[in-house]
């Protein structure tokens, strides 16, 4: 099993999304970018059309959008690793086979509240689902451990997904995540808090490897 430590880029303007992208792709080969749309989310973030990454890493986009098809031209155009669609969203659906088209992975991310019957139309087709334990549109949270059911639940019905985790993420409960069968780990509030970012990236990769 592949396991991928993610540092987050959760920005709320295109000054703070440089500085939090210029941090961890200092060290990072695989991220994770939250755009947040006001709907969905609560927060705002940079829009898609303005985002950028450099080519060395993998940018998995997360997008908590009520509306994604409005984005998708922008988001095709930057050729992700990776697009996340809330299944809480409208037109998930179409979405999903718009990037099928496009021949990017797609994945569906559950809100803590959404059960795992929202993926039964899609699990067989998607590449990832995002069980979300943080607080939408912000850095930090906490990690409801009680979702692990919820993991255990996705992984029953298809083995080989990838599932990720977003949501107070640490070194304390990692390897819990890990052992439920979580093999991507999105780390916002852990990574930028800390006093040296790339330490602490360093050891949850330590961990879990």
């Amino acid at each position: 099993m592949n396991y991928k430590i993610c540092p987050t880029v959760t920005a709320y303007s295109i000054e703070e999304y440089k500085k939090q992208m210029h941090l961890i792709t200092a060290f990072a080969d695989r991220i994770h970018i939250d755009f947040m749309d006001g709907q969905l989310a609560p927060t705002v973030s940079q829009s898609v059309h303005e985002s950028w990454w450099p080519k060395k890493v993998k940018a998995d986009i997360h997008l908590m959008y009520k509306y994604p098809m409005k984005v998708l031209a922008d988001i095709m155009n930057h050729h992700p690793n990776l697009v996340i669609v809330h299944s809480e969203a409208d037109h998930v659906s179409s979405f999903v086979h718009e990037l099928h088209e496009h021949r990017t992975k797609v994945g569906i991310a559950l809100m803590q509240d959404t059960t795992i019957d929202k993926l039964n139309h899609f699990i067989k087709v998607i590449d990832h689902v995002l069980v979300f334990s943080g607080k939408l549109g912000h850095h930090g949270g906490t990690a409801d451990l009680e979702l692990l059911k919820k993991v255990r639940s996705i992984k029953s019905l298809n083995p080989d997904i990838e599932i990720g985790w977003d949501g107070g993420i640490n070194d304390s409960n990692i390897l819990l995540l890990k052992d439920a069968g979580v093999n991507v780990f999105n780390v916002g509030g852990y990574i930028h808090s800390s006093s040296n970012p790339e330490d602490a990236y360093r050891k949850l990769k330590e961990l879990v490897q």
